[in-house]
């Protein structure tokens, strides 16, 4: 009864978000959309602990850089991103999910389809709602000067199994979403993701990294209402099932959206294929 109660609260919160941000008001859909930005990247410290003794690396020092970011629904997303140098692309056709990095190259996210982190960062209230549709209130907490609605969802145990790989088993990944009471709108995401890792010396080591979102500066773009800035901050913490040896690393972005445009035309399904290599890559392991 009380899952029931916690549930149905949650869907009236986000009926009242799609209601403050403008798009229960729209008369027909946005089909696509494409924003652009600027990111400042800091890695601020890493903190490394022996036994008694922690020690505390790194500086303040950051990299600034910009994204494009294409979207289509259902689904459909084209990010590029650059920093310091370095080009980050990722996309998704709606089926799969991949990346390509300098270090790692193209390879696909394991796991089924999921939304990118930037979106649901306040440019796309539909997509963040779609996301928190069986999500549970938790109850209230204050962030900065708002009280809020807090929200919960958790990929099922299907979805935390497709993703583990190898060694690597992922054993939770949940998202919190906080809800201005007064505006309705999201002002604050938190993402939590935990991964065990069994070493070749048979060592269990964790991973746990979770994201925290500041979400701001909401504008109206067409009768929405889309968030224009904000600052995240990951903290990756690693630490064994024995040892009290741990290293906690903590970094921060803060971006800033310059454009924001909806239904731009002529952009179709072909922007969003997946390239080559990782239908390559996928015949190669199957193939005898």
């Amino acid at each position: 009864m009380r899952v029931i109660q916690e549930t149905s609260t949650a869907h009236y919160i986000i009926q009242q978000y799609l209601a403050a941000s403008g798009c229960l008001k729209q008369q027909k859909g946005n089909k696509n959309m494409y924003a652009s930005g600027m990111v400042k990247m800091v890695c601020c410290e890493t903190e490394v602990s022996a036994g008694r003794n922690v020690k505390t690396l790194g500086t303040r020092s950051g990299e600034s850089g910009c994204f494009v970011l294409w979207q289509m629904l259902p689904g459909m997303w084209s990010l590029e991103l650059v920093v310091g140098g370095n080009k980050v692309v990722a996309g998704s056709d709606g089926k799969t999910v991949w990346r390509h990095t300098p270090w790692l190259g193209t390879h696909a996210a394991k796991g089924p389809q999921r939304p990118l982190r930037r979106i649901i960062q306040g440019l796309d209230p539909k997509s963040t709602a779609s996301l928190f549709a069986k999500a549970q209130c938790l109850g209230e907490k204050r962030i900065g000067d708002d009280d809020c609605f807090v929200l919960k969802v958790s990929a099922d145990r299907e979805a935390v199994m497709e993703r583990s790989e190898g060694p690597a088993e992922v054993i939770r990944h949940a998202l919190y979403g906080y809800f201005c009471q007064k505006s309705g709108l999201l002002i604050y995401l938190e993402d939590s993701h935990l991964t065990r890792v069994e070493t070749p010396e048979n060592e269990t080591v964790y991973w746990e990294t979770t994201i925290g979102s500041s979400i701001a500066d909401y504008r109206d773009v067409d009768g929405v209402l889309i968030a224009h800035q904000g600052r995240s901050i990951a903290t990756v913490f690693r630490c064994g099932e024995l040892s009290m040896e741990y290293t906690r690393t903590r970094m921060e972005e803060v971006w800033n959206i310059d454009d924001v445009v909806f239904n731009v035309p002529g952009l179709s399904m072909d922007y969003f294929i997946a390239p080559a290599d990782i239908y390559d890559s996928s015949s190669a392991v199957q193939s005898p």
